[in-house]
């Protein structure tokens, strides 16, 4: 039997909302945004685009959760205090706190617009589930299958989820980073005392991780980084680098060692990998 939103929380005065259906604005998306960074993800409700689309009392906002089709993430209701022209001002407010990053809610939704009138969706969303605990990024799914974009490896280490924490702290390994643009990769390895872990947490921090092709590459790049597809969500211009390494890069794990293996191995492993997948031509990344 269908359980509708409608059913498990009563919204009497519908007109005075819209709903936010936040989606990828080419760049990150929103629920990844809302995991790592609170203010990020009220900077989505604050931007105005050139209408004012938040012209109703309160926003009820949802941000797509991208890992399931037709699902959406209660990410809070806001109130609108005042449309400044080139942004809005808002609050989190308490209603329906105790959902928030917990009620995932279903709805076929396909339409462009983002910013609907809540009464012509309200009585459509059917309550697919209701988290234990808010939500806190992907669970390890194990080292045969990571497949990280850089906006999910920041989520991830920003939050010290425990259990990616647990099993990429415990290893040593070699790992391929990929430049959907560019199609360029690189291959570097993780060995000493640091573990996969933290030489991952390098690159959320910088977005190169000291490597000196991956810095060659994001040192061209024009500030701030914003395409025609961005339609909200960025906020304050920020750090290009980091802005391109969430659009376009990806993480995998090639081979995960022991702690135990000397670093002479995982070296040899590393320039294995690098032969392999040919990482030291002219269109990728490795320097040496």
């Amino acid at each position: 039997m269908t359980i509708y939103l409608k059913d498990i929380w009563t919204i009497s005065n519908q007109t005075d909302y819209k709903v936010h259906f936040a989606r990828w604005n080419g760049v990150e998306q929103p629920l990844e945004a809302w995991t790592r960074n609170r203010e990020e993800w009220q900077g989505w409700q604050e931007y105005r685009p050139g209408r004012n689309d938040f012209n109703r009392k309160f926003i009820f906002s949802l941000m797509q959760f991208y890992h399931e089709a037709d699902t959406w993430l209660f990410g809070g209701v806001f109130r609108v205090l005042a449309d400044k022209g080139d942004s809005y001002e808002v609050e989190l407010c308490p209603d329906g706190a105790s959902f928030i990053g917990r009620l995932k809610l279903r709805l076929e939704y396909r339409d462009r617009g983002t910013r609907m009138n809540f009464e012509n969706h309200y009585p459509l969303f059917e309550v697919q589930e209701i988290l234990k605990e808010p939500y806190s990024g992907q669970g390890f799914p194990g080292y045969e299958n990571i497949d990280l974009s850089f906006d999910e490896l920041e989520t991830i280490i920003r939050n010290e989820r425990p259990d990616w924490k647990a099993a990429l702290q415990s290893i040593k390994g070699i790992y391929l980073i990929t430049d959907r643009i560019s199609g360029g990769r690189y291959v570097g390895a993780a060995y000493g005392e640091v573990g996969v872990w933290s030489r991952w947490c390098d690159y959320v921090a910088t977005g190169h991780g000291g490597n000196a092709g991956l810095l060659a590459l994001l040192d061209q790049l024009p500030i701030p980084v914003k395409t025609e597809k961005v339609e909200e969500g960025l906020g304050p211009p920020g750090d290009a680098r980091i802005g391109y390494c969430r659009a376009n890069f990806r993480f995998s794990l090639l081979e995960h060692l022991p702690n135990r293996t000397t670093d002479e191995m995982v070296m040899a492993r590393e320039a294995h990998w690098k032969r392999v997948l040919l990482t030291r031509g002219e269109h990728d990344f490795n320097r040496n």
